[in-house]
């Protein structure tokens, strides 16, 4: 298993197109469905910024997020988009409730 934190800002001009193309990325995954997959995307109240949060749990490591058609367009121009540039951490859980 897998946890990756990927936290950006974009231009404020970008930030609804960026969104678009997120709830896209999520649309896509309700229709397909992929197995080992939990995804979710968040938007800091500055309205810029964006944490995306994947575990992975394929039993390979197999990101099934990159054979989503939508998250490559997504991933598309992303450098062109942003003030910040996407940062990646793995994560480790120390615990939670419901998640």
């Amino acid at each position: 298993m897998s946890r990756t934190l990927v936290r950006y800002k974009v231009k404020p001009e970008q930030a609804a197109f960026n969104e678009e193309l997120v709830r896209r990325v999520f649309e896509e995954l309700q229709r397909t469905a992929p197995v080992g997959l939990r995804y979710a995307t968040f938007v800091l109240e500055d309205g810029g910024s964006f944490v995306h949060i994947a575990s992975v749990e394929t039993g390979d490591d197999h990101n099934p997020l990159t054979g989503v058609a939508a998250f490559r367009a997504f991933q598309e121009g992303i450098d062109d988009r942003c003030d910040e540039l996407p940062v990646a951490a793995g994560l480790w859980e120390v615990g939670s409730y419901g998640f």
